[in-house]
């Protein structure tokens, strides 16, 4: 059963060591991601999965313990998803899930197990869908933190450049995904979103499964674009 859910971008940038001098530039996004994480671990779950956009060999399952780190960005910084001492199986985090265990590391996370899931960017929405519903089976009370970004075409200087488009749909996700709207998530077009560069819509529509059926609230709690890249945290409870 989902009781919960966090929804947070993911690019590196929100450590503040990768960073650096832009820091403070999105202070106002960690503080909302911490926010959506006092959320989680009010709902007193039993395990919590994390969810984010992962390249060909970080897809499928991560472990607790699985260790991860942002020297592809220049900072050696090592994090690990959840508790230490498990064994991992020999693969690191994609970057994604690496965001999200330092957002859990930053906040003190303890309330319940961690586990990791990568899924592709291109990842059918039924499949997304389907995934969720796998992960709302478990026995317990499972909570999610779901890492993924918007468009990345929200401005010239974006990663994927202006496209017109991109505005639009983040507005329309943003509003689904801070009104816990299941239905509008599923929704989401997945040509669309992997034109403009969305690594958020299959992390996002597996929410959407594992929330069809748990009658959740949506709260918004951030929405920005500072970089052209659209961002959004949300916490459903």
């Amino acid at each position: 059963m989902l009781v919960a859910a966090a929804v947070c971008p993911c690019p590196p940038l929100l450590v503040p060591e990768v960073a650096a001098g832009a820091a403070p530039e999105l202070a106002a996004a960690r503080a909302a991601c911490a926010d959506a994480l006092g959320v989680l671990a009010a709902a007193r779950p039993d395990r919590l999965v994390v969810v984010g956009p992962a390249a060909r060999g970080g897809r499928g399952p991560h472990a607790e313990g699985t260790p991860g780190s942002f020297r592809g960005f220049g900072v050696d910084l090592a994090v690990r998803l959840g508790r230490p001492g498990a064994d991992p199986a020999g693969r690191e985090l994609p970057p994604s899930l690496a965001v999200g265990a330092w957002l859990l590391e930053n906040a003190g996370w303890s309330a319940a197990p961690v586990t990791g899931l990568g899924v592709g960017e291109a990842f059918p929405a039924d499949g997304c869908l389907d995934t969720g519903r796998l992960i709302a089976a478990q026995p317990g009370r499972t909570a999610l933190l779901v890492m993924g970004d918007g468009s990345a075409c929200r401005s010239l200087k974006a990663p994927g450049y202006l496209d017109e488009r991109a505005e639009a749909f983040d507005a329309g996700a943003a509003r689904a995904l801070g009104t816990a709207d299941v239905a509008a998530v599923a929704a989401l077009d997945e040509k669309l979103a992997y034109e403009l560069r969305a690594s958020g819509r299959a992390p996002w529509q597996v929410l959407a499964g594992a929330a069809e059926s748990a009658a959740l609230d949506g709260t918004p709690l951030y929405e920005d674009a500072p970089y052209g890249v659209g961002y959004v945290v949300a916490a459903w409870s």
